[in-house]
């Protein structure tokens, strides 16, 4: 027996050895003509962790610490209506431990404290754009990634962005019909709280070809991309959904996009509600949004499988 304990303690050792230790740090990625935007960067380092707090959270990570190595595939990540750049943290630093380098931005005007662009969402691919610019020419470890591996992971109103970014062209005039037809879903009630059923003017969506892969969760206004709205998508794509979702409820969004995706690697999260894409909550956060704390599953023990596809995913398309 104690052979067995021995022998299993060392293979857990192991597993800790070959996860890298993560560094983190924050940075301001500029945008012409607009706010910069605040990004959040884990990164693969030799340096020490500890404990260390974001936003609402706590992690494990080297705050500050160089970059360890080159070549590191890139992978920006793009949060969801009035979230942060904090939102999926574990998932960044689960990636960083597997040798990405991974920057999230917060969409500017689509956050907790600020929702005055929420219905702007089409500006949201271009600022990817500018996080892969600045990652890949300015930040301080720029020479530790090859800028010709980057992908893309995006949740809910995060997962229309990456579809955008990656050569999806939404019809944001469904909007209007859609909304007549389910007023009480949650989208609708965004578009009502900003006095509007859809932007008048949207942005043109920017694609960026330099993302080779994404991973999509959740998507909203997955609708809005039929018929042909995705033809033109030809990087591998992840797409995920969840089971219970009451946010964006099936077959409008994440149901929508697989018809028009067939060859995505599609995943269903058994049991899951919307929120269960987002890193799991701290006491801080579920006294802050309760909302985003309801749990149908165990989202702890959810994410230690969430995570590994979304790394072997990238693993597999990126390297």
């Amino acid at each position: 027996m104690k052979v067995l304990v021995a022998i299993a303690a060392a293979m857990a050792l192991a597993g800790q050895a070959q996860a890298g230790a993560v560094g983190f740090e924050t940075a301001s990625a500029p945008v012409p003509g607009d706010k910069p935007l605040a990004v959040t960067i884990w990164y693969p380092t030799d340096a020490p962790e500890r404990p260390t707090p974001l936003a609402l959270y706590s992690q494990s990570v080297a705050p500050g610490a160089a970059p360890k190595g080159h070549g590191h595939p890139l992978i920006v990540i793009s949060h969801g209506t009035g979230g942060s750049n904090a939102d999926h943290w574990d998932t960044a630093r689960a990636l960083a431990a597997a040798g990405f380098v991974v920057a999230a931005p917060t969409h500017t005007g689509d956050t907790q404290g600020d929702r005055s662009r929420s219905l702007r969402i089409t500006e949201r691919p271009g600022q990817l754009s500018n996080v892969i610019d600045y990652m890949t020419r300015e930040w301080r470890g720029h020479d530790a990634i090859d800028a010709g591996k980057v992908g893309a992971f995006g949740f809910s109103s995060g997962g229309f962005t990456v579809l955008g970014v990656i050569g999806g062209e939404p019809n944001l005039s469904a909007v209007v019909r859609h909304c007549a037809e389910h007023p009480h879903f949650y989208d609708c009630g965004v578009a009502r709280q900003t006095g509007a059923a859809a932007p008048m003017t949207p942005a043109p969506v920017a694609h960026d070809p330099r993302i080779k892969a994404a991973v999509v969760a959740a998507p909203a206004l997955g609708f809005a991309f039929a018929p042909s709205g995705l033809s033109k998508v030809a990087v591998p794509v992840q797409l995920w959904r969840a089971e219970w979702d009451t946010v964006l409820p099936q077959p409008y969004y994440a149901e929508t996009v697989h018809g028009l995706l067939p060859k995505a690697e599609y995943r269903l999260a058994p049991h899951a509600e919307h929120f269960d894409f987002m890193a799991s909550c701290s006491e801080m956060l579920a006294k802050a949004a309760p909302q985003i704390c309801v749990h149908t599953i165990d989202r702890a023990a959810f994410h230690k499988t969430f995570n590994a596809a979304v790394v072997t995913f990238f693993e597999k398309t990126l390297r």
